[in-house]
């Protein structure tokens, strides 16, 4: 055996004890996935109230806590499973609570750049949060339409873990290009999945050319409910 696969085997075993202690309490996996959003949203505390003369320091500590609510995001769905508590609303629940979680951690980050008069960041930091939102949107909306859209590459996992890396080494001003990354990677997943859901729906009939009982009413066109369950499996677990 390798010394990674003993390092993954350690690490699963000691994930598997963390839910079976968890599951014995019967608490809610979706308390749990609401207590990761408070943990993010401390983080984000740590990365707003940064400064030009310590913003190593706030950063490091903000990278340690979201490691932390990654713990909670990791253990929700399992509890769910072996408690038997798995739901359709706990699937809505945990993609809602993500993408909070996304845009409170960018936030923070937003707040830091406004702190220190670096205007073109704070933009660039605004549009990565957008383009974050994006990229769960449109596979969500697509997989209301084709049922699956997993093409593309910048999805939430890859995200959580470029800004970790990039807080742990804001000492050196790594936070700086790992926005570009994510700017650039996530528009470019934005693309690929519009173009996809294109490619797979041109040959459908126009909506005009339905049957009266196949049309969707104008609510169900405009309202992205049919999607919003899909965003769940924009995570690395399954909802919980």
């Amino acid at each position: 055996m390798t010394w990674t696969g003993g390092f993954g085997r350690a690490c699963g075993w000691l994930l598997d004890k963390i839910v079976h202690g968890l599951a014995l309490t019967r608490i809610s996996p979706n308390f749990l996935t609401f207590i990761g959003l408070v943990i993010n949203i401390v983080a984000a505390f740590f990365f707003g109230h940064a400064d030009a003369t310590n913003s190593g320091r706030m950063f490091a500590y903000g990278a340690l806590v979201i490691i932390g609510a990654g713990i909670f995001d990791m253990v929700d769905g399992r509890v769910a499973r072996r408690t038997n508590q798995v739901t359709v609303f706990g699937a809505f629940f945990d993609s809602v609570i993500d993408r909070y979680s996304d845009v409170v951690l960018f936030f923070g980050v937003l707040v830091y750049y406004a702190r220190i008069n670096h205007f073109r960041y704070v933009v660039l930091t605004a549009f990565v949060m957008v383009t974050s939102l994006m990229v769960s949107y449109t596979r969500a909306r697509a997989e209301a339409l084709i049922g699956s859209c997993k093409v593309g590459f910048m999805e939430r996992p890859e995200r959580i873990v470029l800004v970790i890396l990039g807080a742990l080494f804001q000492h050196w001003g790594v936070m700086a290009p790992v926005l570009w990354v994510l700017a650039v990677l996530s528009t470019i997943t934005v693309v690929h999945r519009i173009q996809y859901t294109y490619w797979n729906t041109k040959h459908l009939a126009p909506l005009s050319e339905l049957p009266p009982a196949r049309k969707p009413s104008a609510a169900q066109s405009q309202s992205a409910a049919p999607g919003d369950i899909a965003l769940a499996q924009d995570n690395a677990h399954l909802p919980g």
